[in-house]
This record gives structure tokens, sequence and C-alpha cells, in this order.
């Protein structure tokens, strides 16, 4: 893996688009409850099989971490939870790079990294998947 950091900059990037969505994510779960205002949501998955899909929690685990619950919303969603905590970080490092010029890193990596980093991802959704089935099946029975 190579890390390179470039000169100070507020050149527009998809780290800042990812910095954006992350601001609007999480200002979206603290102050508007989505899960109250939409008649129709809720996971139509579950609805069907009786068992959670691989999202379910993730509105709950937002909002949670968003009021500052951060182990509600590990029980709600881990992977969730820790994608919206890298958002928050994003968040905060777009308006650093921004207003600052705080540089954003280049990173590279090599054929098997990539692989390694796939495959780890891979592992890690499948668990936490895994994780919800038991989780929400044990609250829903």
């Amino acid at each position: 893996m190579q890390v390179t950091w470039p000169p100070p900059n507020r050149r527009f990037g998809a780290f800042d688009a990812l910095g954006l969505l992350g601001w609007a994510g999480l200002l979206t779960a603290r102050f508007i409850p989505v899960a109250r205002l939409i008649p129709f949501w809720g996971c139509k998955f579950r609805q069907v099989t009786g068992y959670p899909c691989p999202g379910c929690g993730l509105t709950r685990s937002a909002d949670f971490l968003t009021h500052l619950r951060p182990l509600a919303a590990l029980k709600a969603n881990p992977l969730g939870t820790v994608a919206y905590a890298v958002f928050a970080v994003l968040a905060v490092w777009t308006l650093l790079h921004l207003v600052f010029k705080v540089p954003v890193p280049d990173v590279e990596l090599s054929a098997r990294e990539w692989l390694w980093a796939r495959n780890a991802a891979l592992a890690i959704v499948l668990l936490n998947y895994l994780f919800v089935i038991a989780q929400h099946r044990h609250l829903w029975s």
C-alpha cells in the first residue's frame, strides 16, 4: 500500500462528495424521524419471509448513533454503525479540506491487497448479516 500526501488544495473530489453525503445523512438521522414520517417505511423482505434483510437496523443504527447511543447502534446493525462513523469522519475531513485546504491522502493498493480487501469486506458483510439475523430473530420472538 502506498500513501501519498498532495500539497494543500481545495479540489472537490469523490472524497468530498462522500463527506457531503455524510453530512446530509447524519443531519437527516439526527433531526428527521424518517421511520415515523413515511407510512410505508419498513422491511418488506422481513414482512414476507420473517427474516431480516442485510440492511435491517440501518435506520435505527443511524438514529442511535446521531443521538450518541453507540452501544444501541451497534446492537441494531454493527456494520451500519461503523459505516455511519466513517461518514462522520469523512464529513469532518471534507469540511477541513474545503475550508482549510487540508489535503486528502492518495492511497494505492496492489492487486493482491485489493483481493484481500474484497474478501475481507465480503466476510465482514456476511458476519454482520448473521449477527443481524440472530439479533433480530431474538427480538421478534
